[in-house]
């Protein structure tokens, strides 16, 4: 076999490039306010830390939770702010995708000859989604000390969590195709999924368990220290990995069927 038939397919190569200049001009167009952009950064940190030290006292009084340790809840809170953090600093824009569709913005984006969702959720970063990436990643190696082994898992575990928030940000945001003004609703919805993401999986059960694994997948996401870093369970992993590529999935397939009943807002622009 050659080295070019080695090679990723060209359009993947292609789209990985798009992403790489899309985060290079995003970060540089940050920077040019950097004392901001930093402060934001160590703001969104402290912001993650003071909750994180809410539950480092509770650990410290009840030292076992429904099969929970200290080691576990932060594991927690670092793969969701990590995962939260890729998704958000790199396609910063889909939190805004509901309001643009109802101002009619979304012209903008479709005289573009490059995949529509792609290019309108690359084009905007959140500046402090990046303090929850190094929160994320500072806390794990620094209070859990986790093996080699853990550490991958941690940093594929955060990659499929990233996966997560994106499809089901999309598929909420996408509502606003049907409902028109439909800001409020995702918004209820998105921080209903990082809500439940970061308690422990332990203390919910019934009905209760069922929808965190289905209507809203934060079940996925508040296993992941017992049933991936602590204790691997290869099963719970592959559901994970499926529930991601799902909402990927889903959520691209349900933006386009949103296209093809959008309405323009006579807002055709091209950038200059």
């Amino acid at each position: 076999m050659s080295k070019e038939d080695k090679r990723p397919p060209r359009g993947l190569r292609s789209y990985v490039s798009f992403l790489f200049e899309y985060m290079k001009a995003n970060l540089a167009m940050q920077m040019e306010y950097r004392v901001t952009f930093i402060g934001r950064i160590i703001g969104m940190m402290v912001n993650d830390a003071m909750w994180l030290s809410f539950w480092l006292i509770y650990f410290t009084r009840f030292p076992v939770v429904q099969g929970w340790e200290r080691a576990d809840v932060v594991t927690l809170w670092a793969v969701c702010a990590f995962g939260f953090g890729i998704c958000f600093s790199v396609f910063g824009n889909i939190n805004r995708i509901a309001s643009i569709v109802v101002r009619g913005d979304l012209d903008f984006y479709l005289v573009y000859p490059r995949h529509v969702l792609l290019h309108l959720a690359a084009s905007r970063m959140d500046a402090t989604a990046v303090g929850d990436v190094a929160f994320g990643l500072g806390v794990f190696f620094a209070l859990v000390r986790p093996t080699p082994l853990q550490a991958i898992l941690f940093v594929l575990s955060g990659i499929l969590v990233a996966c997560l928030f994106f499809g089901f940000t999309v598929i909420t945001h996408s509502l606003a195709f049907v409902l028109g003004n439909a800001e409020m609703l995702s918004d209820q919805a998105s921080a209903t999924l990082i809500h439940f993401a970061t308690y422990p999986s332990g203390i919910f059960d019934g009905p209760t368990r069922a929808i965190l694994f289905t209507l809203i997948p934060a079940g996925f996401i508040n296993s992941i220290p017992v049933s991936v870093v602590r204790d691997f369970d290869p099963l719970f992993f592959a559901g994970l990995a499926a529930a991601s590529v799902f909402l990927i999935v889903a959520s691209d397939r349900i933006f386009k069927a949103g296209l093809r009943k959008y309405e323009s807002g006579n807002l055709m622009q091209v950038r200059m």
